[in-house]
């Protein structure tokens, strides 16, 4: 008699950006694949290319409220990442990371199960050490707008190692930096899919302070391939773990060179900076390296390109 070696995994936020992603690459590696969202800002065409598949399943529920199943695997996506969306309806964001932490950590007990929290470079806040290791705690603005998603991530964290240690719970923590690629929201505030609308929409590039801000970017791709990475590694290596890419840009340069590679003739202006806006963001991989033999193989260039013609063929339909 033989058994099928297919894990049941439950991605919740699968509907998104990255989970639609993560979807995709487990089914490709022959998994079952439970995507579990509420279509706040993930949307069903990030996963139509996989409703036929008969090893996903798709269902509509808010992690905020308990989820019953039986699975292998826990991915938890689920919360809003961008701030015009986690800005939107604060409160809810702060639920989603905490009460949606509590929910999946306590159904990953009831099974056994493994579980992976994707967390976040905002656990830095506006950081005083560049680049940014897994050993800094942030300094972080506990009562500011952004606060609804830097803390209650922060909040997440907590728990997903007080599981750890109080019931032995087997977690996964990635901190994850600025992604991109194709599925990323239109909408969605983010500095790259702003300034690829804008460029090819032939409006003003929107430039926040004086554009000499920095971020690292790191595309979509190379970020799961670090969560497969991560979740298949011993026990031991629980996290924190930053997953991004270490080139640093500044905004100024991320303009031009989407500007370049669109054709577009966009003029720059700039925009007063954001409250608590980070001034520098950039992931110390050291340990990624080391642990998991991982880093970043994308370049920005390169990676722009298909995010391009992803937002060229949206703008096209919409």
């Amino acid at each position: 008699m033989t058994y099928s070696l297919r894990k049941r995994i439950l991605v919740t936020g699968g509907a998104g950006f990255l989970g639609s992603h993560l979807c995709q690459r487990l089914l490709a590696e022959g998994h079952d694949v439970i995507c579990v969202d509420n279509f706040f800002t993930g949307t069903k065409d990030n996963i139509a290319q996989l409703l036929d598949n008969p090893y996903f399943e798709l269902m509509r529920h808010d992690v905020t409220f308990p989820l019953y199943l039986e699975v292998d695997e826990i991915y938890n996506l689920a919360c809003p990442a961008s701030p015009i969306h986690y800005q939107f309806d604060p409160v809810q964001t702060t639920k989603t990371s905490v009460h949606g932490a509590i929910n999946m950590l306590g159904l990953a007990k009831r099974l056994k199960a493994k579980i992976f929290q994707a967390s976040t470079s905002e656990v830095y806040g506006d950081p005083t050490i560049h680049p940014q290791p897994e050993s800094y705690w942030g300094n972080v603005n506990p009562n500011g707008p952004r606060s609804c998603y830097d803390e209650g991530k922060r909040c997440a964290e907590t728990l997903f190692f007080d599981y750890r240690r109080q019931h032995g719970l087997r977690v996964k923590l990635a901190r994850i930096f600025n992604t991109y690629g194709p599925r990323m929201h239109p909408n969605d505030g983010r500095v790259v899919s702003n300034f690829i609308v804008q460029a090819l929409r032939g409006e003003p590039i929107t430039l926040y302070g004086n554009g000499t801000q920095t971020r690292s970017f790191c595309y979509v791709d190379d970020l799961i391939e670090g969560f497969i990475r991560l979740m298949d590694s011993p026990d031991a290596l629980a996290g924190p773990i930053n997953l991004g890419n270490p080139g640093e840009f500044t905004m100024i340069e991320l303009a031009e060179t989407i500007r370049d590679l669109t054709g577009s003739q966009s003029p720059l202006v700039h925009e007063a900076l954001p409250t608590d806006d980070p001034r520098q963001r950039q992931p110390d991989i050291a340990l990624a390296r080391s642990a998991l033999d991982w880093e970043p193989r994308v370049a920005l260039r390169e990676g722009l390109k298909p995010t391009i013609d992803y937002f060229e063929q949206l703008l096209r339909l919409g």
